[in-house]
């Protein structure tokens, strides 16, 4: 999946199928094949990319008055999610078990989780579906690619999606 040569650092929409097709079928055994250090570049990339999906197949299922800045605020939303989630939860990890991970590894657990949901993410009601989906790749993520122990993925995960709510809930009541 990741390379060992040179070309390892770049992304590529073949990479990107690739993923996908494992992060669908076989998300324990893509986490299982994550290499130590997976770098910046391919997770960014795949969040990226699916990001854009996302964005167009929102813009062209809905009308929009303002269908510009709604497109720069699906994709950012889409994309600064997950790098939020990601550190938070790192902090939780910090906190709770001292820096087991480096945070690229950790972020690209979040970045490939959300990007493969983002996919389906579009189609009304299915953030029912892609949300719970979305934190169990991250499970899965945390266990199978970093090492955790089921409970201590449980735990990162909870933290991560409770301090997410509670920051919007706060900056929510604080702009109401």
């Amino acid at each position: 999946m990741f390379e060992t040569d040179s070309q390892s650092d770049k992304f590529s929409i073949g990479f990107y199928f690739r993923t996908l097709t494992r992060l669908l079928g076989e998300p324990r055994k893509f986490f299982d094949e994550f290499p130590p250090e997976p770098g910046f570049i391919k997770p960014v990339g795949f969040l990226i990319l699916s990001g854009l999906f996302f964005t167009i197949a929102s813009l062209i299922t809905n009308t929009y008055t303002q269908p510009a800045l709604m497109a720069a605020i699906l994709f950012v939303n889409a994309v600064g999610m997950p790098l939020i989630a990601s550190s938070l939860g790192f902090v939780v990890i910090i906190w709770a078990m001292g820096r087991p991970q480096t945070f690229p590894r950790f972020f690209s657990i979040y970045a490939f989780a959300s990007g493969v949901t983002l996919l389906a993410s579009w189609i009304p009601y299915f953030v029912w579906f892609t949300e719970p989906w979305k934190w169990w790749l991250i499970a899965i993520g945390l266990v199978h690619g970093c090492g955790f122990s089921w409970k201590q993925s449980l735990m990162v995960t909870t933290a991560s999606f409770g301090l997410l709510v509670f920051i919007f809930w706060a900056i929510t009541a604080a702009i109401t």
